[in-house]
């Protein structure tokens, strides 16, 4: 298949473009932060915005599941759980303070985000540091939220596109920790005991390993008394663990098929390993994964391209809900980068970078050891030639195909 894109005003585009890609540099230049840092190691970034109805508060654990013990995939997910493990503790956040509380958690990172009216900050700061510094994890506790976690998996699993999307990871990932679920299986999560939340507690939930955002309308010299007040106690890790992992080995090739959980067309996926998030290339690459998207919709509505960058290497993972699609597209990494495919890919990127909060910018260069300014300005300074040598790179990496499907075949998992 071909990609050929005419426009017939490509002159009015790329001047709009332009024009967007130019308020945005002015929309995502990110505003540097007051800085502390607690003895205990505990890093605080701070931005006041005294028009603001609310006051934000991120906390980011840099370590996420893939530092799940082999064969007890989910200690991560389940200790991110622990944190406020029932609904009442969540529901205190909007009910008493009028803020809202959101726990994040992925293979890089477990992330707090909670919020509250000003009036109400020094008790968000009081309740998040008494379930941070000192959550309850003991076998009741741990009992109650592996048997919501398991209802979650089976759900999970009932989905052909889930599926796929692990048998994938699998495929191209093999014992690597991204090739294992983040939520874990049903028979990883029976095996952790609330022993191992507690040992994955001590080893990764301390203040020298996390990073503190404060943002919107408060007192920033209230803020650094009252952090020291309630944080100041956090213990720090046992042992840091920096994310180093052996390499995986390059993937078997041959399409995996896999018995489908439910009747129904047929979901196919393939995967090849994209850049980390680190990566001089990781800009460029997320605008060839637009590429990729806007190429694709001539296949049809169910084509998806899922392209995420990781402290370890990315994934781009490229799935069709399709019976006739066995193969990919010629040409969907061989053709050329035309102008106008990196103008819109670029503009679309830049637009979504100029709505990011900063402190987002901030936790992130933390997590993945880079530069919030250079992070925030990167879209802006990618080029087509570097696209395309992002494109060729791709090109040359092995892709794992995988089907999931209700009729069975020697090569069904």
């Amino acid at each position: 298949m071909k990609f050929r894109f005419l426009f017939p005003k490509l002159g009015i585009i790329l001047f709009a473009a332009s024009a967007v890609l130019s308020l945005s540099a002015q929309k995502s230049a990110v505003r540097a932060p007051k800085q502390e840092k607690l003895l205990n190691g505990l890093k605080v970034l701070m931005w006041n915005d005294p028009s603001a109805d609310k006051v934000t508060v991120k906390i980011r654990i840099h370590s996420g599941s893939s530092f799940d013990p082999q064969g007890k995939e989910g200690v991560m997910k389940l200790l991110a759980e622990d944190i406020f493990p029932t609904a009442e503790s969540r529901e205190f956040f909007k009910d008493d303070l009028g803020g809202d509380l959101d726990v994040i958690s992925n293979y890089d990172y477990i992330q707090i985000n909670a919020s509250s009216k000003p009036s109400e900050f020094l008790t968000m700061l009081d309740t998040l540091a008494a379930a941070v510094t000192n959550p309850t994890i003991d076998r009741e506790t741990t009992e109650k939220l592996k048997t919501v976690l398991l209802a979650k998996i089976a759900e999970m699993e009932k989905e052909p596109s889930y599926v796929a999307d692990q048998a994938a990871a699998e495929r191209l990932f093999g014992t690597f920790p991204y090739g294992r679920p983040l939520s874990g299986t049903p028979d990883s999560v029976k095996k952790i005991d609330f022993a191992d939340l507690r040992f994955a507690k001590d080893r990764f939930f301390g203040a020298d390993n996390a990073t503190m955002t404060i943002s919107g309308n408060f007192d920033p010299d209230l803020g650094v008394k009252a952090v020291r007040r309630y944080f100041g106690s956090w213990l720090k890790s046992d042992n840091k663990v920096p994310s180093t992992f052996r390499q995986p080995d390059d993937p078997d090739t041959k399409l995996l098929v896999v018995n489908s959980p439910s009747a129904g067309e047929p979901v196919f996926r393939f995967a090849l390993r994209g850049v980390s998030r680190s990566d001089k290339d990781y800009a460029a690459a997320a605008v060839f994964g637009r590429i990729l998207r806007s190429r694709l919709q001539n296949v049809g509505p169910t084509a998806t391209v899922i392209n995420e960058a990781r402290i370890l290497p990315g994934i781009m993972l490229i799935g069709f809900r399709n019976a006739s699609a066995t193969t990919l597209p010629s040409g969907l990494f061989t053709e050329k980068v035309t102008a106008p495919e990196f103008s819109k890919a670029q503009a679309e990127i830049a637009r979504e970078m100029a709505t990011r909060p900063a402190d987002e910018f901030w936790l992130d260069a933390d997590t993945y050891k880079t530069s919030a300014s250079d992070d925030s300005q990167a879209f802006q300074n990618v080029t087509i030639t570097d696209v395309q040598r992002v494109a060729d790179r791709f090109s040359k990496n092995p892709i794992v195909s995988v089907s999931v499907q209700s009729a069975t075949s020697e090569n069904v998992k």
